[in-house]
């Protein structure tokens, strides 16, 4: 009877601690510091309105007012660090080839027309901006405005030029880099701990398992940003009628476990910015936002913004 009284009394201790914790985590961890604060984040530069990672994508999006754009980082042969989503050339260029066995004076350009991966049978066709740019245009055009750099393949060179090109640029705190494997963002962060880090799979995983277990409160972290896909758009993706029963009982779970309000608000109030990926439509915006997020990453920034603006969230203060 003892030993049960014992359990009960640790078990009821502990959960109600972390439910405290997880509602008032400053009473365990120092907010981490916000350089910035980005609800309108542009996928690509705003890949259904101009070219993908072009530089009209980009300046369009600033245009329209976004707060932070996303992009994509590759090196070439010659060791410039160009902005590509891809390693190889076929999709975007028609040319079979990779960015790394090319110098940056080869590469072709972009083709007129290009599929939006995150909207289903949508393509959008370019002007005459169809050159693949370097990053340090990226920074040149825009010293102000944040930037997510997706470090897309596990290259130490480009991981050190990046860093080198962010300190040179004075954009330690405008920028957040890192990648979905884990073995690349620790490179990120031991190369240059004052850029922040986005989690990786495995640690979003890891975060996961924290949250429901209770521990999540217990545990510093060091990551700055939460950068998630919305599951339930599998759905708008694909044909839901080509969707087996296990897939949407996949697509069910990792939604029920990833879009979780409390999770969402435990980490904002730790200074770690959620974001939301790639939302396209206003229903996908509200749920966001409703759930907390800090922000949402779009294909169309002009229609994030109008959505915004028509709500009265167009800046966080």
């Amino acid at each position: 009877m003892c030993a049960a009284v014992y359990v009960l009394s640790t078990v009821t201790g502990y959960v109600l601690t972390s439910a405290l914790l997880l509602k008032c985590p400053s009473l365990l961890h120092r907010k981490k510091r916000e350089a910035f604060l980005s609800r309108h984040i542009s996928h690509r530069g705003g890949a259904g309105e101009n070219l993908e990672n072009t530089m009209a994508a980009f300046r369009h999006a600033v245009d329209v007012g976004t707060d932070m754009l996303e992009l994509d980082c590759h090196l070439t042969k010659d060791e410039q660090v160009v902005v590509s989503h891809d390693a190889n050339l076929q999709r975007v260029c028609g040319v079979d080839a990779n960015i790394s066995d090319m110098s940056y004076a080869e590469l072709p350009p972009y083709l007129c027309k290009l599929g939006v991966t995150f909207q289903k049978e949508c393509f959008c066709e370019g002007g005459e901006d169809k050159r693949i740019p370097l990053l340090r245009d990226v920074f040149d055009a825009f010293p102000n405005t944040p930037i997510n750099i997706d470090i897309k393949v596990n290259n130490d060179t480009l991981i050190k030029k990046v860093s080198e090109m962010v300190v040179k640029y004075d954009r330690e705190h405008l920028t957040v880099w890192g990648n979905s494997r884990n073995h690349i963002v620790k490179k990120c962060y031991k190369e240059n701990s004052h850029i922040p880090v986005l989690f990786s799979l495995p640690r979003v995983l890891q975060l996961l398992g924290l949250f429901y277990t209770g521990l999540l409160p217990f545990v510093p972290l060091k990551e700055q940003f939460l950068e998630i896909p919305m599951p339930s758009i599998i759905t708008k993706l694909k044909d839901p009628s080509r969707l087996t029963r296990g897939q949407r009982f996949i697509a069910w779970l990792a939604d029920t476990l990833l879009m979780r309000k409390a999770l969402f608000q435990h980490l904002t109030a730790r200074g770690i910015q959620v974001y939301v990926w790639v939302l396209n439509d206003e229903e996908d915006y509200r749920r966001a936002f409703d759930l907390g997020a800090t922000g949402v990453m779009t294909d169309f920034p002009t229609r994030l913004k109008e959505f915004m603006d028509r709500n009265g969230m167009s800046k966080l203060e």
